[in-house]
Parts: structure tokens; C-alpha cells; sequence
């Protein structure tokens, strides 16, 4: 049984301050080529590029970020999705461009219907 639109949405991480305000929305699913900042853990304040996303086992792999492993070689960190925020979104992909509009359209109803 293979649901990964379920880990797809379990992929979301919150966005920046910034984003949050430029965008209007809190969270988006983390992607290849976003920039994120590490918020806990033993690497926290570290940023870098998202180099892999591994939604199996809800983690991440971020550019700059490794440890050697025992015959000596760089290998990459793997971190949990929960322990990051998007600093920077690629907005190359056709979409992503469209999931942006569509939460864009979505919280500009909300904000509109008064509740």
C-alpha cells in the first residue's frame, strides 16, 4: 500500500518570516533546490541547499551538512523534516508555481470571507 500523497503533505515545513509575509501562508512541502535553515539539533543555525528529500523516513538531506563515516569518506546528514524552515523557495518548477497561486488564492478567500 503506497500513499505518498499522504507523504507528500507530511513533507510540509513552515516557511520563513519573510516568505510568510511575501506568500500569506504558513507551510509548503520541502522540495530539491529549496534553501533551509536548521532550526534544531547538533547542526542548528547551519543553511544550505536541499540536496535530497526521503519521505519514507521523513528526513532530508542538506548540501554542506556531513559526517565521515568510518572508511573516511564525506557522507550527508540526514535530517528531520520537522527540524527546518524554508528560507528560500525554488520557484522554477511550473508546479510549485501553481501550488503557490492555488494557497495564495485559498488564504485571499479566507481573508475575504470575514470569519
Amino acid at each position: 500500500m503506497n500513499e505518498r500523497h499522504l507523504a507528500y503533505k507530511a513533507s510540509s515545513v513552515h516557511l520563513s518570516r519573510e516568505l510568510r509575509a511575501k506568500y500569506g501562508f504558513r507551510s509548503l512541502p520541502v522540495r530539491t533546490g529549496d534553501r533551509v535553515l536548521i532550526i534544531r539539533g547538533d547542526y542548528k543555525g547551519i543553511e544550505g541547499d536541499v540536496s535530497r528529500v526521503d519521505r519514507n523516513r521523513g528526513r532530508i538531506y542538506i548540501s554542506g551538512v556531513y559526517r565521515e563515516n568510518a572508511r573516511g569518506e564525506q557522507r550527508l546528514v540526514p535530517i528531520p523534516i520537522n527540524s527546518v524552515i524554508l528560507i528560500k523557495i525554488d520557484e522554477k518548477d511550473k508546479w510549485r508555481q501553481r501550488i503557490i497561486e492555488r494557497k495564495r488564492k485559498t488564504v485571499k478567500e479566507v481573508s475575504e470571507g470575514g470569519a
